[in-house]
């Protein structure tokens, strides 16, 4: 059986984006979070399959979509995660003290309990599709490939009302042995996703008084 491609179904006349849409994708840009707290509602999972489907058109070096996931259903294997986020959160706040050591202890950095669906991404650093196009001189493009396609994932979720948290506080080696998964294989992303509690235009670090935006990143040099 021959795969279809993601686009098949796509009009092949290039599109016009017009103002309205291009409001309505700053506006989706704008409102996407980091969600951690999740309602234990079940997601359909064709809406799954079609995010995967659209995450497919992600830029990648060479063409080479190096991005692999394992999903993330067993109770036993949630709970191995789980504590492997425990151990991890207990080293990092041990790195603040005072009022930020308390404010950290109030943060919520995971939904993992509660999130309906999850994920682990993984980048195959050995995959041959590509024939190395991009990545000799850069092979660690082969996992910004996998990180730019989670943010095609996060985006894509977010236009359907779902949210996708990203669990960073975790041991890699660890949860690559507990996820049994090939040698070539990087861990690069922990990810729940399901239906949020609530919804906010501005990220849960800066209503919890953690760390404000800043314009720091929108500098530009010129040489």
């Amino acid at each position: 059986m021959t795969e279809q491609h993601p686009v098949a179904s796509l009009n092949a006349k290039p599109p016009v984006f017009d103002a309205a849409f291009q409001q309505k994708l700053a506006e989706l840009i704008a409102w996407r979070r980091d969600v951690r707290r999740f309602k234990p509602d079940a997601v359909d999972p064709a809406l799954i399959e079609h995010l995967l489907d659209l995450a497919q058109l992600s830029p990648s070096v060479g063409n080479s979509q190096p991005w692999r996931w394992v999903s993330v259903d067993s109770p036993a294997m949630r709970a191995r995660i789980r504590d492997n986020f425990v151990r991890c959160n207990e080293t990092a706040a041990s790195a603040y003290h005072g009022k930020r050591a308390e404010l950290y202890s109030q943060l919520k950095l995971e939904g993992i309990d509660v999130a309906p669906r999850q994920f682990a991404l993984f980048c195959d650093r050995a995959t041959p599709q590509g024939l190395g196009v991009g990545r000799q001189t850069m092979p660690e493009a082969l996992d910004y490939s996998v990180v730019t396609m989670i943010e095609t994932f996060w985006l894509a979720a977010r236009a359907l009302g779902l949210g996708v948290g990203w669990v960073s506080i975790l041991d890699p080696e660890t949860a690559t042995a507990d996820l049994d998964v090939p040698g070539d294989w990087k861990f690069i992303a922990y990810l729940c996703v399901g239906w949020p509690v609530e919804e906010h235009v501005d990220p849960e670090l800066v209503r919890f008084n953690w760390q404000d935006r800043t314009s720091v990143g929108r500098g530009v040099l010129y040489r």
